[in-house]
């Protein structure tokens, strides 16, 4: 192994991958970061305190569940910080044509004619009860690059399903 000004010569040194986001996702990631830095943290930490005053730290149950979410809340802080620097927003309305990230498709399911419209957003603001796929979940990643009137497979654990695409919009 050759050490050259600090750097090993076998690790292949990357910029730190960005994650795409669309604008409304960004803001409600922010949000409740500063939803846990100004409001969260300042009651855990009151809470701790007013635990401490009641002595014995070891059978102290309000004490260790103060700590215990006191670890959550900085571990989410941590997590939302690095998404948060880590995000390039991207704004599907300048958007247009094949589907992509930030398109909003709806589809029909061509066994059972039941219609879903899905809107295709990055892992850290999806939520399917919602709406919002995962970028990287089977059926975004069968959707991508197709037009409306195309037809794709995606396998589920379900089995292969086949959809229709019946719309694509940018908004």
């Amino acid at each position: 192994m050759v050490l050259v000004s600090g750097f090993d010569s076998n690790s292949q040194e990357r910029p730190m991958e960005k994650i795409p986001m669309t604008r409304r996702g960004h803001s409600a990631l922010d949000t409740e970061l500063k939803q846990l830095k100004s409001v969260e943290r300042p009651a855990v930490i009151r809470a701790i305190a007013e635990a401490r005053e009641h002595g014995d730290l070891s059978e102290n149950a309000e004490y260790h569940a103060a700590r215990e979410k006191q670890s959550f809340i900085e571990g989410r802080v941590k997590e939302l910080e690095a998404l948060l620097s880590r995000a390039q927003v991207i704004d599907p309305a300048t958007l247009s044509g094949a589907v992509k990230f930030g398109a909003t498709v709806t589809i029909v399911d061509e066994d059972t004619d039941e219609e879903k419209t899905y809107q295709i957003v990055g892992e850290a603001e999806a939520d399917i009860e919602k709406g919002l796929l995962n970028l990287k979940s089977p059926i975004a990643r069968a959707l991508i690059g197709k037009e409306e009137g195309d037809s794709v497979e995606v396998r589920t654990p379900g089995g292969t399903k086949s959809y229709e695409i019946l719309e694509i919009a940018y908004k």
